[in-house]
């Protein structure tokens, strides 16, 4: 599942150079014209239903003159659920009007949408229309985007949770004749979606209280008493000036029940440069204002703003067709996407896979050199065609130097007369990954001053979101009006993406993959007993406290997730609020603690719940060597979260709530039902949650999509940790759902293979969507999860490989991780790390990854400059293209697992052969609880003694060693070590040495046997 739209809000102007204000030329409001081209056939439903389509869930009916269709409720998204007209024209620049009448037999609000029919099936006009019983008439002036024969109107109608009837008639969309854009010498359009046909996308809003597209209208409400006209604002940023050229700013306003706006176009930055600047009165009746200026100076970020404050009372303004003609037209966009020879810049693992991609029309095979640093030939060989690749629309061909394992740096490889970006070969390519990436989460901490000491004095900033003003902070935060009558302290978490948002869905899996990496190395041969994410292994606050500093972080977010949950003696008691973020929209940049906006708790949601429910409940095992009370407290939480989304199952967030933050809607819990119900198995071993994950469709059903897993897709999550966690399940049961991960894992294997710049995702434009990076990821965690597994080093071979991509192998030459590779993204949206457009302020911070190329170009500012994209190709490292380029901590946790699996790669030599064998029995629970005894037996299965042994496992929850014999036993964390006595450190081939134990354990919890154990260091069978 793709992400939920973001929108970006661009930099709120706070100051302005004194200028000479002019009253601008003020004329009626034009009407809009109808074209004389009809393009829908039966607009009016006289001649039946034809043709007119719809998906194969609705039916639809003429009734009473009316095309009906009786619309299922429940369903996840809007497109689930459509009807529509194909075989629109759409031409770029032609005058389009489309006019509608609609009703539903309850209130709901459906979409109406002109787009291309086929991928990436951008956008011409998008519209929320909010319908009744009674019936109500539409209209929309729009002007096109894109030119294509095969365009549609569609009205989305899924995302209720209840279903309806839907009714349409008298549908007319029209354009003029040519379908050729109008001459204009006022010059071309320097704004973009003036008329708001895209909703409130590329224009930013500060200092109201509320702003959304209403009929079309751009409409935000302003409070009286602000002193200065800047300390509110509507506009768009990123407007390029030449100077010299002359202008025409035209736009229709109106305010009710009427004020004075300042109107000015500007420089966006220091020193705020103006062009021209205005007072102008309005009312409510709306007016054309023009008015035409010659820029002084050259810009790429000149700004539009409309200046609201000023006025004693407060009103609504209404903005439409605002249009800035004059200057140049932009050059089309060309990415410089450097040399022709494709590699990880990063570089590779000397015993791992090594692979290129060249992009030459070449049929033949292209001979190859792989160069040392010092220019030296040290591998050569022939490429291999690989014909035309459908993501990246080019002619390839593959290189394979694998068998080059020659540790170095400064490496090139040149091929077609063309030479790669260097690279290195080393062991511990990827150790600092594993920090870098990590960092990123205290960096995007709320409730919390960052310490330069810790991240460098560029990322130092003061505790945001505490009630400091101008802040309102989250520490009394309040609901949406109507959804409940208590505050909460939801202070702390992390800041989910660009915005200063926080959402219980998204924190849910991001937390879990922290969790997880942790976990990991419980189970995994490679995992090092955990040595990589130590306490003191991170630059946090919390570091040297006896405490893993991943968990430390994980901890940040888990006190916010529980301080969500709905209060005892309240409505849906047990619940999570589904998000908490700013009541509107603010502008970029904009630092947490300036951040002006009042905070609002959102409904809770069941998908919400079981969030809280699934990573409380890793949370309770996890903690417990550390910290009993906190793991009580995460247990009980996630018990209760369980129970109340079990009576509340069907309580979806709703998908146009999505002022100020992401709607995060989804529909479909029943993957989120199955996740909760193993991590509170594999925590408590109770028979009623392993009934319900049993009974689950998705515990025999295919978890693993071919474009991964993510927040809105969970299934896999509660899959792998079946697969991995030690667990009380029969063993059969056990070995089918680890064959489902290697299943899996074969797949990817076959479409990495099928890449040209082999990433384990289908090559289509719908496999590249909003933080489909974090997707491919995921797909190669299951590689690398399948690899623990079977230590079948082909799996590791394909996670390793899979990363390539991230780091380079791609068609743009872009590392998409700050600080990793010779071209990285560097200018992610973020309204923290907003260097772009400010250069006070820092990029992101190393280790920090864009969400990558997205087809569908859900945002203004990529959509203008990528439309016609191949696939591969709709990135752009831009502050602007949030939909392309914006961070998240979902996506930075997906980039940590695998940072510390490949670190814990090393050199990637194929593993030692087992020469070992561990029996582990539990005796079982002593009477009265409490505790257990338990017996290793180790068995020599090599072909030489052993002399002196040290085993190390771990234990999945609270249990404390007590004591041992025959063994030297202590326990740190939950992993016990224990060491020969002298009597019996010489194992003999086939031998055996057997110790004993006792071990604490609190009541109501799991006890399975651990899931690995070595001997000496070497995994044993």
């Amino acid at each position: 599942m793709t992400r939920p739209r973001r929108h970006r809000r661009a930099v709120a102007l706070l100051a302005a150079s004194a200028v000479a204000l002019t009253v601008p030329v003020l004329t009626p409001a034009a009407p809009a014209v109808a074209a004389p081209t009809e393009h829908i056939v039966n607009g009016t439903f006289d001649s039946g239903t034809a043709p007119w389509w719809a998906t194969e869930n609705i039916t639809l009916s003429v009734v009473d003159g009316q095309l009906c269709a009786q619309v299922p409720g429940g369903l996840a998204n809007p497109w689930d659920a459509s009807l529509g007209h194909n075989e629109i024209p759409l031409a770029d620049g032609a005058a389009y009007a489309l006019a509608l009448r609609a009703s539903a037999s309850a209130p709901v609000t459906v979409k109406a949408n002109v787009q291309l029919n086929e991928a990436p099936y951008t956008t011409v006009l998008a519209r929320d229309l909010a319908l009744t019983p009674g019936g109500q008439s539409f209209g929309y002036d729009f002007t096109g985007t894109l030119d294509s024969t095969n365009g549609t109107l569609t009205l989305q109608l899924g995302g209720s949770a209840e279903p309806f009837t839907f009714c349409l008639d008298d549908v007319s969309l029209t354009s003029d004749d040519s379908g050729d854009p109008p001459d204009d010498p006022a010059g071309p359009e320097q704004l973009t979606n003036g008329d708001f046909a895209n909703g409130s996308d590329g224009w930013y809003t500060y200092g109201t209280t509320s702003s959304g597209v209403q009929d079309g209208r751009l409409c935000s409400v302003v409070p009286g008493g602000l002193v200065n006209p800047w300390d509110g604002g509507v506009g768009q940023n990123d407007v390029p000036l030449v100077a010299g050229s002359e202008y025409t700013l035209a736009f229709d306003a109106s305010a009710t029940p009427g004020a004075t706006v300042r109107v000015a176009v500007q420089l966006g930055t220091e020193p705020y440069t103006s062009f021209f600047a205005a007072d102008v009165p309005l009312t409510t009746e709306p007016q054309r204002i023009t008015r035409t200026f010659t820029a002084t100076a050259d810009t790429d970020f000149g700004q539009v703003a409309f200046q609201v404050g000023g006025n004693a009372t407060g009103y609504t303004l209404c903005l439409d067709n605002v249009s800035l003609r004059g200057g140049e037209e932009e050059p089309p966009y060309v990415p410089d996407t450097g040399p022709r020879v494709r590699v990880n810049q990063v570089g590779y693992l000397p015993g791992g896979p090594k692979n290129a991609t060249v992009v030459s029309e070449a049929t033949e095979p292209l001979p190859w050199q792989l160069k040392s640093g010092a220019g030296t030939v040290v591998a050569q060989g022939l490429a291999t065609p690989r014909g035309l690749d459908a993501a990246s629309g080019q002619r390839t061909q593959s290189v394979d130097f694998s068998g080059y394992r020659t540790a170095g740096t400064g490496y090139t490889l040149v091929a077609d007369g063309e030479t790669s970006h260097p690279f290195d070969i080393s062991s511990n390519l990827y150790q600092r990954l594993r920090s870098d990436s990590l960092q990123f989460f205290y960096v995007q901490r709320s409730g919390i001053a960052i310490d330069g000491e810790l991240v460098g004095a560029e990322y130092a900033r003061p505790a945001g979101h505490l009630g400091v003003a101008p802040n309102r902070g989250d520490t009394d935060v309040p609901c949406q009006p109507g959804v409940c009558d208590y505050r909460l302290d939801g202070r702390g978490g992390w800041y989910d993406a660009g915005d200063h948002g926080k959402y219980v869905v998204n924190g849910g899996i991001a937390t879990y993959q922290l969790l997880n990496t942790f976990e990991r190395t419980k189970t995994a041969p490679t995992g090092g007993a955990g040595a990589g994410l130590a306490d003191g292994t991170l630059r946090v606050p919390e570091r040297d406290n006896g405490v893993p500093d991943i968990l430390d972080e994980a901890r940040w977010e888990l006190e916010f997730l529980l301080r969500m949950q709905v209060p005892a003696g309240k409505p849906k008691a047990g619940m999570a609020h589904h998000k908490l973020h700013d009541q509107n929209w603010t502008g970029l940049p904009l630092a947490p603690e300036a951040d002006p906006q009042l905070r609002e708790l959102h409904p809770p949601s069941t998908a919400a719940t079981l969030n809280l429910a699934a990573t409380a409940a890793q949370c309770a095992r996890l903690y417990a060597p550390y910290d009993r009370a906190f793991a009580t407290r995460c247990g009980t939480a996630a018990r209760t979260a369980y129970a109340a989304a079990k009576a509340n199952p069907a309580v979806y967030a709703s998908p146009t709530d999505g002022n100020g933050g992401g709607a995060y809607s989804d529909a479909d819990v029943s993957d989120e039902f199955y996740w909760a119900a193993a991590e509170l198995y594999l925590t408590t071993g109770a028979a009623n949650y392993l009934a319900d994950l049993t009974g689950s469709p998705h515990h025999t059903g295919n978890v693993f999509d071919p474009n991964g897993f993510g927040w809105g897709s969970t299934a896999a999550l509660g899959r792998l940790d079946l697969a991995t966690v030690p667990n009380g399940l029969a063993p059969q049961e056990r070995d089918r759902i680890r064959a489902s991960v290697v299943t899996a894992a074969d797949a990817y294997l076959t479409t990495l293979a099928g890449q040209a710049y082999g990433l384990p995702l289908p090559g289509g434009p719908g496999s590249y969507f909003w933080g489909g990076n974090s997707n491919i990821i995921n797909n190669a965690v299951v590689l690398a999860t399948a690899y623990d597994l079977t230590r079948d080093i082909r799996y590791r071979d394909g996670a390793v490989q899979g990363m390539d991509y991230i780091f380079g192998r791609n068609a743009l030459n872009q590392s998409y991780v700050t600080g990793w590779g010779e071209k990285a993204s560097r200018n992610q949206h973020s309204r923290i790390f907003g260097n772009q457009y400010d250069p006070t302020l820092p990029n992101p911070p190393a280790g920090s990854i864009a969400g990558g190329a997205n087809a569908s170009l859900e945002d203004p500012f990529a959509a203008g400059l990528l439309r016609g994209c191949a696939p591969m190709f709709c990135y752009v490292d831009d502050i602007a293209s949030y939909a392309t380029n914006e961070v998240a901590i979902n996506w930075n946790s997906a980039l940590a697992w695998i940072a510390s699996w490949l670190a814990d790669q090393g050199a990637a030599a194929a593993p030692p052969a087992a020469t070992c064998r561990v029996t582990y029995v539990n005796y079982g629970a002593w009477h009265g609880g409490g505790g257990f005894t338990a017996q290793v037996t180790i068995t020599n299965t090599g072909t030489t003694p052993i002399n002196g042994w040290t085993t190390h496992f771990a234990f999945t929850g609270d249990q404390r060693l007590r004591e041992a014999w025959m063994a030297r036993a202590t326990q740190s964390g939950a992993t016990v070590t224990a060491r020969n006595e002298t009597y019996n450190g010489r194992i003999a081939p086939g031998g055996s040495a057997t110790f004993g134990l006792n071990a604490t354990t609190a009541t109501g919890g799991a006890n399975p046997s651990p899931g690995l154990f070595t001997v000496n260091g070497v995994a044993c069978t």
